[in-house]
């Protein structure tokens, strides 16, 4: 007989444990939630201002599942809800932020209430004005941002000074803006009044004032800006002050390739009432020879006004006759009843 037969080893198979949770970085999921962008969501771990299962946490490499309870500034951090977007009219005057630190008016102490807390995507300087992009999603408003997406920011300035398309075009190799080269500038002078001309302008990336500073390049002074579009979405006939919501479908057309955008549940439909014009309806409009003889015996005719009448027996088309137009005593003279 052979040797005993040796234990069987376990096989690296077995020796896997079953797969964790879903983690993810605090940051990731501040974003996910709509609380802020990743970067400012670092800041918020930095401030001691968030909390995981009770306790303060201090670095932003802190990892969450969907078991862990995370409390920003005290307050319960819910569940994802699906990603919106909307475009806001904002006007000049305001401070793209949710705090400032002189205590301005910023555009969210103007927005209405039921959007709940949002982000936005890029800012808007004080004196600027335009299309400002808002969502609820930190990491909608990243991808947006990141200038490896290669959106365009389009521009239109008022400028005072003179200037020709010629001195333009030389932003189309960029400018040093502080010691850094910028991407290419593309710039069209509209028309000139006066000491003053209105530019379009068009930007890849979001540097803070880049559009002032190039016009500064150039001797130019912007004393007004407004933006008119931020990639495929633009500012149009929005009336100041004014937000509209981007619909889901577009998002998905629109944003699809910068990240996923998981089709939203069907609502459920409840049937309609026994009794009813709708429930009437079905019995009706149906192919006869479909049916056997029981199956119309017993299909419901529907109820009250709703039920099925009788179909009529088509007239004759003499007159006078039975089932004629005229009878009885309407019948002419001659017709119908005829002379005795």
């Amino acid at each position: 007989m052979s040797d005993s037969k040796k234990s069987a080893k376990p096989s690296a198979k077995d020796d896997k444990k079953p797969d964790a949770p879903n983690l993810e970085r605090i940051a990731k999921f501040l974003a996910r939630a709509g609380i802020a962008s990743r970067r400012d969501s670092e800041k918020l771990v930095a401030e001691g201002r968030i909390k995981v299962n009770g306790k303060v946490i201090d670095t932003p490499a802190t990892k969450v599942g969907p078991k862990d309870k995370v409390e920003y500034d005290d307050a319960i951090v819910g569940k994802k809800v699906h990603t919106r977007l909307w475009r806001y009219h904002k006007p000049d005057g305001f401070v793209t932020s949710h705090k400032d630190e002189k205590g301005r008016t910023t555009v969210f102490d103007l927005l209405p209430k039921d959007l709940g807390r949002v982000i936005s995507v890029g800012r808007l300087d004080i004196t600027s004005e335009g299309l400002l992009l808002l969502t609820n999603d930190g990491e909608l408003a990243r991808h947006l941002e990141h200038p490896s997406t290669g959106l365009s920011r389009r521009y239109r300035a008022r400028c005072y000074g003179h200037i020709t398309q010629t001195e333009l075009d030389t932003l189309k190799n960029g400018i040093k803006i502080d010691g850094i080269m910028t991407s290419p500038i593309e710039a069209v002078l509209d028309s000139t009044n006066g000491d003053n001309s209105w530019i379009t302008v068009t930007l890849r990336e979001g540097k803070n004032r880049e559009v002032r500073r190039a016009m500064e390049h150039l001797d130019l002074k912007v004393n007004r800006l407004i933006r008119v579009s931020y990639g495929p979405f633009m500012l149009g006939d929005l009336r100041k002050g004014l937000t509209e919501e981007v619909k889901y479908s577009v998002i998905q057309t629109q944003l699809g390739h910068l990240m996923d955008f998981p089709d939203l549940p069907v609502p459920k439909t409840r049937g309609p009432k026994r009794g009813s014009f709708a429930s009437a309806k079905r019995f009706q409009n149906k192919p006869a020879e479909s049916k056997t003889a029981e199956e119309k015996k017993a299909e419901p005719k529907g109820r009250g006004k709703f039920a099925k009448k009788p179909n009529r027996k088509s007239g004759v088309k003499s007159t006078g006759k039975p089932g004629g137009k005229f009878q009885g005593k309407f019948a002419p003279k001659g017709q119908g009843r005829g002379k005795k």
